[in-house]
């Protein structure tokens, strides 16, 4: 930390840094011209406060990055994957598809206590390709890397909860929920012209503490991306408007201990439920007015995990008050006349998470450095 910054309370449990930690995780949709103007705006301090404690933070490793987000789901195909392989075997492929592979986001190892073939699946990722690539023939290119038994792609149909939030998600009371149902968000590839793809990676890529001190947020990045400020910002808001801008945020370590020691959250939960055909679309709704989620989403696993069609994401330090969440959502569903055929819980373990790589060039050049042609690995549909 900068000697500047060195006397700023650098905690998550400060009260200034909690107020603005519980905005600037997952409150700022969309593109942002001047984020720390609206996290100033929602939490009542000063713009210059709210500057000295991200930079503080992030300097201390406190907050791990802060960017400005992309809606990988409608820039690239994407998928949850479930990865089946030895366990002499595991950990390795974890470093691999974390420290190698830029289009594998968050990498968790997960475990369950049911009793079922899914729970032989111990390895989940993430993954994203660009448009025109396949998600099956990159998972085989990695499946050969890293030595992995099979796979299972689970693309989501629909979204229904995507955020973080977990300073303000905290002291959630069990069974916390909206008075209207979960939002369904569309997974929609929208096309990116080539003279719009230097403004995304700008857009993307994560800040230093020195840019974020600096006067101009944006400036820097038009002139990295090749346009003037007014085009960049011109193309950044029609991108948002087009729903390709996720938020800009602020990301915290999710399992791993803070450079304060302090853990924002321990548990990791992704819960999963079966409900029947047809009523995936209302039992995801449902799901997602619940606070407690993070992510909410329809994806179907296939026999080896009961068929399940709806799954979701819950954080919290204690393990049994995350089961109380997810008490409180089967109550809720069994309430409402949705019956569930199957339900569990895979917890996570060890885990990282970085941004998924959407670029067309990125991928081209990541595989042709591996010896593979990425043409074999396009799309054949």
């Amino acid at each position: 930390m900068s000697a500047a910054a060195s006397h700023v309370p650098v905690d998550i449990a400060d009260p200034i840094n909690a107020r603005i930690l519980a905005v600037s995780e997952d409150k700022l949709q969309g593109f942002q011209i001047d984020p720390f103007g609206e996290i100033a705006r929602q939490t009542g301090l000063g713009r210059e406060v709210v500057v000295e404690r991200l930079c503080a933070m992030l300097e201390a490793g406190v907050i791990r990055r802060i960017r400005q987000t992309l809606l990988a789901t409608n820039l690239a195909r994407g998928a949850l994957v479930a990865w089946r392989i030895r366990e002499s075997k595991l950990h390795g492929a974890f470093d691999w598809m974390f420290n190698n592979d830029p289009f594998s986001g968050h990498v968790v190892v997960r475990s369950t206590d049911a009793k079922i073939s899914g729970g032989k699946y111990r390895l989940w990722t993430t993954l994203k390709v660009p448009v025109g690539y396949s998600l099956q023939k990159h998972c085989e290119q990695l499946k050969r890397i890293v030595g992995a038994d099979t796979f299972i792609l689970l693309p989501a149909k629909k979204l229904f909860a995507l955020g973080v939030g977990h300073v303000r998600r905290k002291e959630l009371e069990p069974g916390a929920k909206s008075d209207e149902p979960g939002r369904v968000i569309d997974v929609e590839v929208s096309p990116v012209a080539e003279d719009e793809w230097p403004v995304l990676v700008s857009l993307k890529r994560e800040f230093t503490a020195d840019e974020l001190a600096a006067d101009s947020l944006w400036e820097p990045r038009a002139a990295e991306a090749g346009v003037s400020l007014e085009t960049f910002l011109a193309k950044a808001n029609e991108l948002a408007e087009r729903g390709v801008i996720g938020r800009f945020s602020t990301f915290l370590e999710h399992y791993k201990k803070l450079t304060t020691g302090e853990r924002v959250t321990k548990f990791n939960a992704l819960f999963h439920w079966a409900v029947p055909q047809g009523r995936e679309l209302e039992a995801g709704k449902e799901v997602g007015r619940f606070h407690c989620m993070t992510h909410a989403y329809w994806r179907e696993a296939g026999e080896a995990f009961g068929n399940v069609n709806i799954m979701g994401v819950s954080h919290g330090t204690e393990k049994e008050r995350v089961l109380a969440h997810k008490a409180a959502i089967d109550r809720h569903l069994e309430a409402i006349g949705i019956p569930v055929s199957y339900t569990n819980v895979f917890w996570g373990g060890r885990s990282e998470i970085k941004p998924s790589e959407v670029s067309p060039t990125v991928f081209r050049e990541f595989w042709q450095n591996r010896r593979v042609d990425p043409d074999t690995l396009r799309d054949d549909i």
